[in-house]
């Protein structure tokens, strides 16, 4: 058996070496082969120099350079590409996943589940990154019947043939659960330890909230009905149907408070002409997830572009 640890990586030079310590700690009490595949996402700090340092003096680090920043779900595929070993653990570079969870993931994989989902149930972030998080983890899970309540978690175990042939796109990454789902995989949710973020900044704002939001829009599409593409007309149709939300409730208030019928102003035109185009923007946007899932998934494209690699010739 081989276990391979696969960490994206944007902008994370105050953590790395730190991170490789505390897992190379880990690694050498288990009883079987393993590697380590750190994917540097166009990283601009220094992190670049940092991980070449790291392989330099340790053939199981494994680095992939890509030639620009893709964001997560990309870095994550790319890793998981190049992976040979028989269980993939993905986890964040900054510190805060803790890498003595390790093992806890893979007594459980040994007990025959084939995905372990890492929950952060005391998580160390403020409020206002929590609640949204909390929010959609409870709107996933009611929309794709796959309860967790930690969509958002990197940290994940699964076997490889689980995984090996699901493609990713946009920020689908958080989706994996619920794809592998749809093949039958058996999902256990472990509890694991979550630290305050030490070095660096968070790469979470609350655009990525709304993307998670259109992200989830297109997953419930595929369920039923067979990347980016849908944030791009996803925001679009959702600032329509909130400006046709604003022009309707402004046509009430000049009928109820000023008496002007709705015929002499033309505010309820412009709200049906923009709930029209805001339902247009996101039937579009899911039609081309599809146009670009027919165009990516039969030619095997990958989704990014490597620059380099280091240590992928040894074993």
């Amino acid at each position: 058996m081989k276990l391979s640890i696969i960490l994206p990586i944007y902008n994370e030079a105050g953590n790395l070496e730190a991170l490789y310590r505390e897992i190379r700690k880990e690694l050498p009490v288990m009883p079987f082969k393993y590697e380590i595949i750190a994917v540097n996402d166009g990283s601009s700090d220094g992190s670049y120099e940092i991980l070449e340092k790291i392989a330099k003096n340790d053939k199981h680090f494994r680095v992939l350079h890509l030639s620009k920043n893709y964001g997560q779900t990309a870095a994550l595929s790319a890793g998981i590409d190049v992976a040979t070993g028989d269980i993939l653990i993905p986890m964040d570079a900054d510190l805060q996943n803790d890498p003595a969870d390790i093992s806890k993931f893979l007594a459980l994989i040994n007990q025959g589940y084939d995905v372990v989902a890492g929950w952060r149930k005391d998580r160390q972030d403020n409020f206002l990154r929590r609640l949204p998080s909390i929010l959609a983890n409870k709107l996933i899970s009611r929309i794709t019947g796959i309860s967790l309540h930690d969509y958002g978690c990197t940290m994940k175990a699964y076997k490889r043939e689980i995984i090996k042939d699901v493609r990713f796109y946009g920020e689908m990454h958080r989706f994996m659960p619920v794809y592998v789902a749809w093949h039958g995989a058996k999902i256990y949710e472990l509890v694991i330890n979550h630290r305050p973020r030490q070095h660096g900044l968070s790469k979470y704002g609350i655009s990525r909230t709304f993307r998670v939001i259109l992200d989830l829009l297109t997953v419930k599409f595929l369920m039923t009905y067979l990347s980016r593409p849908m944030h791009f007309f996803g925001w679009a149709g959702l600032a329509s149907l909130l400006l046709s939300f604003i022009s309707g409730v402004a046509a009430i208030v000049i009928r109820l408070f000023y008496d002007v019928h709705f015929t002499r102003t033309p505010l309820p035109l412009l709200t049906v002409f923009l709930i029209i185009m805001g339902v247009q923007f996101i039937l579009m946007g899911l039609l081309a997830e599809i146009l670009i899932r027919i165009y990516h998934e039969p030619r095997g494209r990958a989704t990014y572009s490597i620059r380099s690699k280091i240590n992928f010739d040894h074993e």
